[in-house]
């Protein structure tokens, strides 16, 4: 489900009409993440920290508005709920695009997680099923590299605007702190770097917990 935004009466109207005139509309930032305590409740709860720190990227994003805005036919609508659209890797090298729907309860969510993950997995190809709605991010995970920036492949001509969020490989200082790079790109026209503290601030508090 989702609700029309009144972008008449929406305070960021004219950035709105300025940023959605770009080729390239979308900006980002690339900031480290302390994910020691998040990886210890992980281990403790016997769970794939890669599910656990997908789950608290999608309380996050559900939890600021910004990141439920979504462009179409030249309108704004806010989205309910927005699941996850995550690049999951497989034995040959290859990968498939999937779609995780979030729940607040994360057994729940771990277990939808884990399905998928099998299922595309046991696929071939990058499209296995159909993606009907945008209510997703565009998620990726790359453990193999401690990245300081990241870019991502897109065409100009294809209506996008949703959040694109990837993470890095962790990092153990000697001391046992444990960090990641997390990259976020998100469309200029629908949020402004405001927003996306907001969303990273969000994030570290659920990933300190």
């Amino acid at each position: 489900m989702r609700t029309l935004l009144d972008i008449e009466n929406w305070s960021r109207k004219e950035h709105f009409h300025f940023f959605r005139q770009f080729e390239e509309p979308f900006f980002g930032a690339t900031v480290e993440i302390d994910c020691t305590k998040a990886y210890t409740t992980a281990k403790a709860l016997k769970a794939s920290f890669f599910s656990y720190y997908l789950h608290n990227t999608l309380i996050a994003v559900n939890a600021i508005e910004s990141f439920r805005y979504r462009i179409s036919d030249n309108n704004i609508y806010v989205c309910d709920q927005v699941n996850a659209s995550a690049t999951i890797g497989r034995e040959d090298g290859t990968f498939g695009f999937s779609l995780i729907e979030y729940n607040s309860d994360f057994s729940v969510f771990a277990t939808n997680t884990s399905n998928e993950i099998e299922r595309i997995q046991t696929t071939t190809g990058l499209f296995t099923r159909s993606f009907d709605d945008d209510n997703v991010i565009h998620f990726s995970a790359i453990p193999w590299l401690d990245f300081t920036s990241l870019s991502h492949a897109r065409s100009y001509t294809f209506p996008d605007s949703c959040p694109k969020i990837s993470f890095g490989k962790m990092k153990i200082a000697d001391n046992g702190k444990k960090t990641m790079a997390m990259s976020v790109h998100v469309h200029h026209g629908l949020m402004d770097g405001f927003h996306l503290g907001q969303f990273v601030d969000c994030f570290q508090e659920l990933m300190n917990q």
